[in-house]
This record gives C-alpha cells, structure tokens and sequence, in this order.
C-alpha cells in the first residue's frame, strides 16, 4: 500500500494487492488534491466475508478537485479495467470541506458502484440519492475507518449529528422493510446492527450485532440465527428466509429505532 497509515495484516489478503492499486491509481488522478483514501464498511468493522462483502472506500478530496478528474477517477476504477475480486466497489468521495462537517446529507462529489455482482453507477449529483447511506458510512468512517492513504479518518471524516443519524437509520430500516433490492439476511443483520447503535451508540460488524441481539430477543432468535447461515454463503447462494418473520421482526426494529429517536 503506499504510504499506508493501516497495518497491511488487518487489510484480507483477497484484497490487499487490489487495494494497493486502487490507492495507487487515485493518487494517479487526484495527485497533491488527494487527503485520504478510507476503507470503510464491512473492511473498517472487521466483518469482510469473501464472495459475499464489498469493498467500501471513502475518498477525501480537496474541494478544487476539477470535475474532470472525478470522471477519470470512475473510469480508471471500474471493473473490469481494474478488476474487483469482491462482490463489488462501492467508492465515495467528498469534498475535505463537506466531510470535516457534520452533515446528514448525502453530500458527494462522485458515488461509484461497480464490480461483477454490482450494476455500475457512477454518479455525480448527491441531490439524486437518498441521504441516509451516506450519513450511516460517515459515522462508520469515523469511528473505525481504515487509512489507506493520508490522513486518518477521524480528522477528516466528522459523524452526523446524533439526530440526524437516527433519522438516517430510520430511513434505512424502512428501506429494508420494503426488501426491493435486498438479500432477506442483509435486511435482518442490518435491523440487529442498527438496534445495537441505538443501545450503545457504537457500529458493530453485522454477525456481532445479531449475536448480542439474538441473546437479549429469544421471539427473533431463529430468524437472527438463520440469517447469519445464510450470510456465511455467497450472494447467489443466499437461503431464502420467510417473508413474514422478515417484515415482523423490522417492524419491531423500527419501533426501537423511533423509541430512541424520541428520547433523543
């Protein structure tokens, strides 16, 4: 990795000679403009799970970036011209301005998507896109981002506003709830990580949120550990889960996400 700030153990092997280029590559573009690279998500949370994770990397620029240069940025990363050996890539980059800041907004310069079980998007409009997302992997970012490149997360990656992020993890569980574009075990290990930040204030990696709720919720308990066989297998594999246990136990996720929401 050059000039990594993260020790190269803690980065999956699977990944690290793709992460060095991917690094090596934005350097390419964005030259002394570019602040830090972040590894974020599953990666940060120490949950990657080959075959089934992305890859999420936050990149911070300084807000003089041209735009032309985002639009190299996406072509230069994406697959295949740089072949991703996860499920995909899902990069964002910010402007060191916006993200220093506290914000609930979705906020970015380019959002890339793009990998061989992802449909590629690479968009440059943040007005386009629901925020929630965004606002959930800064806070991710800030409290355990990986620094791939420059400086690390903490200071230049701020966390949302307490408020503003419950109402993002709201938005989030409703999004779940509706299941358009979900794997069933993703929308129920994301529902037991969003209940354990609303108890503790912390992210927890998905299969370590399901076993702290699992233990406290014995009605879910079934349903939490059948998600979690599910979620050791590759996306195309994935086991179906019932539909009505899925839909109550979200209901029963957003009532705890609004219950916090209201004491806030």
């Amino acid at each position: 990795m050059a000039h990594p700030r993260e020790d190269p153990p803690s980065l999956p092997t699977e990944l690290r000679p793709y992460l060095e280029e991917l690094v090596r590559r934005t350097r390419a573009v964005c030259g002394p403009q570019l602040v830090s690279v972040l590894a974020v998500g599953s990666l940060a949370l120490g949950d990657y799970r080959h075959g089934r994770s992305d890859v999420d990397v936050t990149v911070v620029v300084e807000p003089s970036l041209p735009g032309s240069a985002l639009h190299d940025l996406a072509r230069v990363l994406a697959h295949p011209q740089l072949s991703c050996p996860a499920a995909g890539l899902e990069l964002v980059v910010y402007g060191a301005d916006f993200a220093i800041r506290p914000s609930g907004a979705a906020g970015y310069l380019l959002d890339l998507n793009t990998g061989p079980l992802l449909p590629d998007r690479a968009d440059f409009d943040a007005a386009r896109s629901p925020a929630f997302w965004y606002a959930i992997d800064r806070s991710v970012a800030h409290q355990t981002g990986l620094t791939l490149f420059g400086r690390p997360a903490r200071e230049v990656v701020a966390a949302p506003g307490r408020p503003e992020l419950l109402a993002a993890i709201g938005a989030s569980v409703r999004e779940h709830g509706d299941g358009e574009g979900h794997l069933a075990d993703n929308r129920v290990l994301n529902g037991c990580r969003s209940v354990v930040f609303c108890r503790t204030g912390r992210w927890l990696a998905k299969r370590a949120a399901a076993r702290e709720v699992a233990l406290t919720e014995g009605e879910f308990r079934p349903l939490i550990e059948a998600a979690e066989r599910s979620f050791e297998r590759p996306r195309p594999s994935a086991l179906p889960l019932p539909t009505t246990d899925v839909r109550a136990f979200l209901s029963w996720v957003r009532a705890q996400v609004e219950r916090t929401a209201a004491g806030v």
